[in-house]
């Protein structure tokens, strides 16, 4: 059986068990989440920078889905960083391993969903094996969900990616098992670092990222225009995973989403001067968003 092995723990989160485990602990809601949450929780985006910038913001969002559901598999989106991909590139068999042991890949889901999609959707497990963005999101699934599964998809910024979201959805209303859609992407990448500044280098240049930029693509997000996704983070450099969101909606839709809910916004700038108490010249934007009925 094939192993994907953690490629980024130590880097983006803690490469021990113990020290994994503790982190989780830190990252997870000290209370219940008290804002008011759907009946069922259909799908969710989270942010995927290492866990000391983003990290809360992913955990918030599963454990909103904890709050309200089990889960049997997790089908997540990731954005593709390091491949070259013009389709859905699908982990479809074996394992994934980090800090915390193994996650099984549901291999008859997987099989379903290439079968409902060959022509958007192909299996190729070795682009997975440098992407991130799906990887640092197993560990909280183990923590929070220990019998959970998952299926892993790299989606493109391509026109078609919120196609590959509505077939995957086609599959999962035909199953009785209990899943749930993530899709992995950070916000605007803002500052000298990321040789974007079109409003300057000051702090309203990352205010503007924050206030303006992302909040453009999040109201988009919120208003399941799933099809639009993809050119406006083209366009206005919003996202870099813009194709697993436009993914992650058009399943929600497809499943019967009307809305999201925005459960949390920050920035990198925000996380370093809170955390470490300085200024920073450069900003990424993290979103925890919600769809469900």
């Amino acid at each position: 059986m094939s192993v994907r092995m953690a490629t980024v723990a130590g880097q983006f989160y803690e490469s021990t068990y113990k020290g994994c485990l503790q982190q989780i602990e830190e990252l997870l809601p000290r209370q219940p989440i008290k804002l008011p949450l759907p009946e069922k929780i259909l799908a969710g985006v989270v942010p995927h920078a290492g866990w000391v910038f983003s990290g809360d913001l992913a955990a918030l969002v599963l454990s909103a889905i904890k709050q309200k559901q089990s889960v049997d598999t997790f089908v997540i989106f990731g954005a593709v960083h390091t491949a070259a991909a013009r389709c859905g590139l699908l982990y479809d068999s074996g394992q994934w391993g980090t800090p915390l042991g193994t996650i099984d890949v549901d291999e008859s889901l997987s099989a379903a969903i290439l079968a409902q999609a060959p022509s958007l959707i192909r299996a190729d497990r070795s682009s997975h094996s440098r992407e991130h963005s799906i990887e640092v999101q197993i560990p909280l699934i183990q923590y929070l969900f220990e019998k959970a599964a998952i299926v892993p998809i790299m989606v493109p910024p391509i026109s078609a990616a919120h196609e590959i979201g509505k077939a995957v959805a086609e599959v999962i209303e035909r199953t009785d098992k209990q899943i749930v859609c993530l899709a992995s992407t950070d916000l605007t990448h803002y500052g000298p670092s990321y040789a974007f500044t079109p409003m300057g280098t000051s702090r309203d240049g990352i205010r503007w990222a924050k206030e303006k930029n992302d909040q453009f693509f999040i109201d988009l997000v919120l208003s399941m225009q799933a099809d639009k996704l993809v050119e406006s983070a083209r366009m206005y450099g919003s996202a870099c995973g813009a194709g697993a969101v436009a993914a992650v909606v058009a399943a929600a839709a497809h499943l019967g989403a009307q809305k999201g809910q925005l459960l949390a916004h920050t920035t990198s700038a925000e996380v370093i001067n809170k955390k470490f108490h300085q200024p920073a010249d450069d900003s990424v934007g993290y979103a925890a968003i919600i769809f469900g009925k």
